[in-house]
């Protein structure tokens, strides 16, 4: 049985879920090949409590978590609206290929629609080839404001 609900970190089950979930992102080469530090896994469910702009969705097939969203409520200025990103958004290797992507993704917009967002918005490599045609399947389109100037592009600054 698959089921994907809107996680409630007070529960056991959702925060264990979460931080497995994560971790085996992390190990992923699309998460970076490398595991969530200690401090990390040991403080990321109370880190995210303290935000009441994070909304994580959870899929667990036969009780065994398989997917996991979590997504942060924005602001865009021009539309003078929120905005939900999706900041993390995998499918456990074990699970991949049963359309899960999919439900959780169908989740995230009743989730955005919910919370009136004018948008919904994420990051993808450029080689996640499975990632990117899920993401325009469903309707997400590269960014740009004028095709002269081109798409935009994700940048960070490591302050840490």
């Amino acid at each position: 049985m698959l089921e994907i609900i809107q996680a409630d970190l007070s529960h056991p089950q959702h925060a264990e879920a979460v931080v497995y979930l994560l971790n085996q992102y992390a190990l992923d080469p699309m998460g970076g090949h490398q595991a969530l530090s200690s401090f990390a896994q040991s403080h990321l469910i109370a880190e995210l409590k303290k935000r009441s702009t994070v909304h994580i969705v959870l899929a667990f097939s036969d009780g065994a978590p398989a997917g996991l969203a979590i997504c942060m409520e924005g602001f865009s200025t021009f539309a003078c609206m929120p905005l939900l990103n999706i900041h993390d958004f995998t499918v456990h290797p074990d699970f991949r290929g049963q359309g899960i992507s999919r439900l959780m993704m169908a989740k995230v917009i009743e989730i955005a629609r919910h919370l009136s967002c004018c948008k919904v918005t994420l990051e993808v490599l450029e080689g996640n080839t499975p990632a990117y045609s899920l993401y325009k399947a469903v309707g997400f389109t590269n960014f740009e404001l004028d095709p002269k100037l081109g798409h935009a592009f994700m940048m960070q600054l490591k302050l840490v």
